[in-house]
């Protein structure tokens, strides 16, 4: 056993890194949950490397009182607050009856086109995902209002089923998205500017998936009526019971782009408004208690995994991996796009066996700063660099670019935890089912993907107009 404590104690930093992130990857693929197993791995990190500098005891209790400090300090940012407000206002739209006001607005307005209800599920999960930043929430909802409507129109129940699941990845990328937010607090950039960069690509994610629903139902027989009969006067009257919901987007691109607030005021703007609003139709405490309680659950479980994950990342700073991975990546013989891609192909394998946020956590303090010296590193402009973007560019670009790759393992099997939520509102809808079902959308973001890379700019123009990017 001496011999064995010895070699562990002589061990340098690196090799002590790689071994701790081997044994987290092990917790997690036996089933361990990524916070409990991230905070497991980062102390006995933090312990291995103070051990082998000042001995067992002493090292022990430096790595407690470290692991003990590092969630408050970093969770009590003010940005994380924005997460339970976004979560809050998607509870609250839905008990407020907003999201059927929303489905039948885009029913009558585009379910005229071929494939209208799935078209009309795309456009009203983007505008729920617009006031709600989860995505399980809104699969959660619209799994019970469109997926009825589809199959009583004839259908097929898989591809009903996948749409939603699919149409509720667009929660993570469109703006209120937790996601963003946790992404913006790990690379240390604004919240604002990210918010703002998911705007764009969330609406072009979403017209990519209209338009492969258009193009199955003009391909395929039998796919599914289109809804006709309804006059203009009754488009313009399913208007209003969404028009919450599009205040709420105006309020947070004000808040945001015009500068007259902060993302958190208007998070916390936008719960009260449509608090107002379910309250004036007809919700009560038993439905701001659930809306409440959703939000607590959720809110807890991202923070959970921010914990943990935040001991794991210490640990990865004092093991010197980051720089060293950085150094690797960047001394590789061959392009950065080549080394970018194979990065988000990388992304695409471990989204199959982990959750989003555990996902970004985990591999951010490493991945982001590589991509950042592939660019060209700090400072260096967009002429200078490696993918047409300066440095703050390429932090924002490749967020929401990861972002979208982390979407991917909401319907990915054998963790898409979309397709998990669907299935589980529609006991008519197996998991196989909306897994198969997604397969058409899965192609779709990797078209969007490709979009995103080859113009970067759609990710850049509007924080460019508030001086980002």
């Amino acid at each position: 056993m001496s011999g064995l404590y010895e070699t562990m104690a002589n061990m340098d930093t690196m090799d002590i890194g790689l071994w701790v992130t081997g044994i987290m990857l092990g917790l997690v693929i036996m089933g361990v949950r990524v916070a409990l197993a991230a905070a497991l791995a980062g102390f006995t990190g933090l312990v291995w490397i103070f051990s082998a500098r000042m001995g067992f005891e002493k090292g022990f209790m430096v790595a407690v009182k470290m692991a003990g400090t590092i969630p408050h300090s970093k969770v009590s940012t003010l940005a994380l607050s924005l997460i339970p407000t976004f979560i809050l206002i998607g509870y609250l739209a839905y008990h407020a009856g907003l999201t059927k006001a929303l489905f039948k607005a885009a029913k009558r307005w585009v379910g005229w086109l071929p494939g209208g209800m799935g078209v009309a599920t795309v456009f009203s999960t983007a505008g729920f995902a617009a006031v709600s930043g989860a995505s399980v929430a809104t699969s959660a909802v619209f799994a019970r209002i469109a997926v009825p409507e589809m199959l009583k129109l004839g259908y097929d129940k898989r591809f009903a089923a996948g749409v939603v699941a699919a149409g509720g990845t667009l929660a993570s990328l469109i703006p209120p998205s937790a996601i963003l937010v946790i992404y913006a607090i790990i690379v240390e950039q604004d919240v604002g500017a990210l918010l703002m960069a998911g705007f764009l690509p969330g609406a072009v994610s979403a017209l990519i998936y209209g338009g492969l629903v258009i193009f199955l139902a003009m391909t395929r027989k039998n796919f599914g009526p289109p809804v006709k009969g309804y006059t203009w006067k009754q488009r313009f009257e399913s208007l209003p019971g969404a028009l919450p919901i599009f205040a709420v987007i105006a309020i947070i691109m004000v808040c945001i782009y015009g500068g007259v607030g902060t993302p958190t005021e208007a998070g916390a703007l936008g719960a009260f408004i449509i608090l107002c609003v379910a309250l004036y139709r007809g919700s009560r405490w038993p439905e701001l208690k659930s809306s409440l309680m959703e939000t607590a659950k959720l809110s807890a479980m991202i923070f959970a995994i921010i914990w943990g994950v935040l001991v794991y990342v210490r640990f990865l700073g004092f093991a010197d991996l980051p720089s060293a991975f950085s150094d690797w990546i960047v001394s590789l013989d061959q392009s950065p796009m080549i080394t970018l891609l194979l990065i988000l192909c990388a992304y695409a394998v471990l989204g199959m066996f982990m959750d989003a946020i555990g996902m970004l956590l985990l591999t951010l303090p490493v991945v982001y700063p590589a991509v950042i010296a592939l660019n060209g590193g700090e400072g260096v402009t967009a002429a200078d660099s490696a993918f047409g973007v300066s440095d703050v560019g390429c932090a924002i670009w490749f967020g929401i670019i990861v972002v979208k790759m982390a979407e991917l393992c909401l319907i990915t099997p054998p963790i898409g935890l979309n397709c998990f939520v669907v299935a589980g509102v529609r006991p008519e809808c197996s998991v196989q089912d909306v897994f198969r079902g997604c397969i058409p959308f899965f192609v779709a973001d990797v078209l969007t993907i490709a979009v995103l890379i080859a113009v970067p700019q759609i990710v850049l123009w509007l924080p460019a107009q508030i001086g980002y990017g």
